[in-house]
């Protein structure tokens, strides 16, 4: 497994899918907050077309646990990635964070934007943007899965979830909406998932300090490298609106959606992803595009 030394000594895995090959890397970070790359896989077959470089975080994966627990903060991380940028060689990087990775991926763009050649957020988590998410924007999008045998219940727990009284049984209940299909293969990955994520780390990844909003906002107002926005149409987490308004913080951010798709859309439908991705790094047309809806926000899941 290749890895580098993180800034503070650390030894950081990563997943290199092409070792050797002269194209410029797709450099990935992992959501969770703090789970290990793997199930980003191939992503629907990425690999195909694109090089990918996956970082397992520090704690997670094949990477090693810090000496200190105070570096899992999202902002002590950036210098994990500028020291895998280095390590690789590459002067500015393609860069794609996934859900809480965009995060990660905002605070290294926050700063070293020249280090980034190119930005895709797929189904991003919004705290270091301080973005947040109308409830009805969320149940909207649950509503597209009315005719599921599971949506009752699943729907009655978003409800709770969204009004602030969410307990662990219904943040539980939810899990169907964050799949486009909540078939056996999304049950396995599912709980897959949440065996790989560092929970202890992931407690300490947002605390005090981590984000400094403004800053970054401030810095995406100014970013004019090619930005890409993914959402899933029917993603509870980061539904087509907060996507829409992310994207807005850009110049000219290309946002997308994909029909049918949850909060990993590789998944869902693998083929338009990898098309989606891949001719926006081509700097081709994107194949969709999202139209915001107005409206008011309030605080995010």
């Amino acid at each position: 497994m290749p890895s580098f030394p993180a800034p503070d000594g650390t030894r950081l895995a990563y997943h290199d899918s092409a070792p050797g090959a002269s194209g410029a890397p797709l450099l990935c970070l992992p959501g969770g907050p703090m789970q290990d790359s793997a199930y980003l896989g191939d992503l629907g077959g990425l690999a195909a077309r694109r090089r990918l470089v996956r970082l397992d975080p520090r704690g997670t994966g094949a990477s090693a646990v810090p000496e200190d627990p105070a570096s899992y903060r999202c902002d002590r991380m950036v210098e994990d990635v500028e020291a895998l940028r280095a390590h690789l060689g590459i002067d500015a990087v393609d860069l794609l964070g996934h859900s809480a990775g965009a995060n990660l991926a905002a605070l290294y763009v926050t700063r070293y934007p020249a280090r980034v050649a190119r930005l895709v957020l797929v189904t991003p988590g919004t705290a270091a943007v301080a973005l947040a998410t109308a409830p009805e924007e969320r149940l909207a999008a649950a509503r597209l899965r009315s005719g599921e045998p599971w949506f009752g219940p699943a729907h009655a727990a978003l409800r709770e979830v969204t009004a602030g009284r969410g307990t662990a049984e219904a943040f539980a209940a939810v899990a169907p909406f964050f799949h486009g299909t909540w078939d056996r293969a999304a049950r396995e990955r599912h709980a897959e998932n949440d065996r790989r994520r560092n929970d202890a780390a992931a407690a300490l990844h947002t605390g005090g300090g981590a984000f400094e909003p403004a800053a970054t906002r401030a810095v995406f107002a100014g970013f004019d490298r090619p930005v890409l926005v993914v959402a899933g149409e029917g993603d509870v987490n980061t539904p087509v609106p907060t996507a829409a308004a992310y994207a807005d913080l850009f110049p000219a951010a290309e946002p997308a959606v994909l029909p049918g798709a949850g909060h990993f859309p590789w998944h869902d439908d693998p083929e338009r992803f990898t098309a989606t991705v891949d001719a926006f790094l081509e700097r081709r047309p994107p194949v969709s595009r999202i139209t915001p809806d107005p409206g008011t926000r309030s605080a995010m899941m």
